[in-house]
């Protein structure tokens, strides 16, 4: 597992003997934002949390997304940023302003930094430092027994939960089904051009809300309430609606739209306070990532296309696969010149015959040789053969260049299983038949 933890400064109040605390409403809008990039997100403490392991693919790896949360979350306020297996973790880290763990292990992150980035520990942190214990490391080797009756178990359980020894329970947030956000200015600001710096983070919630819900919106309201010091003629409120002509969800053409529209507006008293407003949400029809063009849209078709491509470059370069009448499962799949012309007209070549087991959607380029132990094959543990043999014989025919390494043929005698465990899941391999005793086994495939 893999947790994103962004901190939040506490805000600023009127009452100075009060504590500072992270404004609810930031909180709030910061986890509406985080929901674009995962469904696992947490408030905890000061922070926000995030579960983004099995986001990553989709965020083109973690390298990719935390460039991109180090570059957008600042504009939310974020001063933080930790990652680490738990979140628990990550919160720690990003309280003591360490990134991520990179090569080293959790524990030998954790160990040396100071009690008062946890927060369990933080409340007993100066009757520990009186006994000389100062950071993490040094309050895991104390006996448990005693902390817990000094300290109480919630403790205990705090560390544990830090180096990923007890499981962590958290409150899901919950994607609202219309979107209102508020922000209370750090200051007045009598110029309307002014507002667009405080309205960009409301924006940047609109725009994580709408990517979580894949819709668009077709325009948005933004409120502003005036100061108590103001003018008698003047009301409690206004407000700017800014429409679209199609549904979108980028935040820099709201941003544009916006500043024209404020550009051309009045305040008639300061503003302390801000609103914004979703309209008109659509759901939103994703563009493909296809390298080829989608007919709906385009109206060009497939063949139209490899047509145009193939004139342009040669119809050499265009290749298309086709199933070849060979049960080898390297040389199953054939790449020829496309045709589309013919393709299109029904002169596809005659396939071969379905195989009677399933085949594996991906090959290796070369077959992987597997450790065998107890005459049984292991990759990534040991190997459960579900379905087999499926005995492959032939290719005599396929002549090559006689070399000292090489008999001159691709002659294969294989017996293909599909084998499965826990950790490589669904594999194609096959065992040698050779005369001189058990054949070898190697990988060759994996089921998608």
């Amino acid at each position: 597992m893999l947790w994103v933890a962004l901190i939040l400064p506490p805000s600023p109040t009127d009452d100075p003997q009060a504590p500072p605390a992270v404004s609810p409403d930031a909180l709030r809008g910061l986890a509406v934002w985080c929901l674009q990039f995962t469904p696992r997100v947490a408030r905890m403490e000061d922070a926000v949390v995030m579960e983004v392991s099995a986001s990553l693919r989709l965020f083109r790896g973690r390298a990719a997304l935390q460039a991109r949360l180090a570059d957008e979350a600042p504009d939310l306020g974020v001063c933080s940023i930790g990652w680490a297996p738990t979140a628990t973790a990550a919160l720690v880290l990003a309280r003591c302003g360490i990134a991520g763990l990179g090569d080293r292990l959790l524990q030998v992150v954790l160990d040396p930094l100071p009690l008062e980035a946890l927060t369990a520990a933080a409340a007993h942190a100066a009757s520990l430092s009186r006994a000389g214990v100062r950071t993490l490391g040094q309050l895991r080797q104390l006996p448990r027994g005693g902390v817990s009756r000094r300290f109480g178990a919630p403790l205990l359980t705090a560390l544990d939960q830090a180096y990923g020894l007890r499981p962590e329970v958290h409150a899901w947030e919950a994607l609202p089904e219309d979107f209102h956000a508020r922000l209370e200015l750090p200051s007045r600001e009598d110029r309307a051009p002014a507002l667009l710096m405080s309205a960009r983070p409301l924006l940047m919630q609109l725009c994580g809300w709408l990517a979580a819900r894949h819709a668009g919106a077709t325009g948005i309201t933004l409120h502003w309430v005036h100061d108590s010091m103001r003018a008698r003629d003047v009301g409690d409120q206004g407000q700017l609606t800014v429409r679209t002509a199609e549904p979108i969800r980028e935040l820099e053409h709201f941003c544009r739209l916006l500043a024209e529209h404020l550009a051309k507006t009045q305040l008639l008293a300061p503003v302390g306070e801000l609103r914004l407003e979703a309209l008109g949400v659509q759901a939103l029809q994703e563009d493909s990532a296809s390298l080829l063009p989608d007919e709906v849209r385009t109206g060009e078709t497939l063949y139209l296309t490899l047509e145009r491509i193939a004139a342009r470059l040669g119809p050499e370069q265009v290749l298309q696969p086709a199933l070849a009448d060979d049960h080898r499962l390297e040389w199953m799949t054939r790449w020829q010149p496309c045709d589309p012309g013919r393709a299109k007209r029904g002169g596809r070549s005659r396939p071969a015959a379905p195989p009677q087991t399933p085949e594996p959607a991906f090959l290796l380029d070369e077959p992987l040789r597997l450790a065998v132990r107890d005459h049984r094959p292991h990759y990534q543990g040991p190997l459960t053969l579900l379905i087999g043999p499926d005995r492959v014989e032939g290719g005599w025919w396929d002549r090559l260049p006689q070399t000292a390494d090489h008999p001159g043929h691709r002659n294969v005698m294989r017996d293909y299983w599909v084998a499965v465990n826990e950790t490589a899941g669904v594999l194609a391999i096959f065992q040698e038949r050779l005369a001189d005793g058990e054949g070898a086994w190697y990988l060759h495939g994996v089921y998608a």
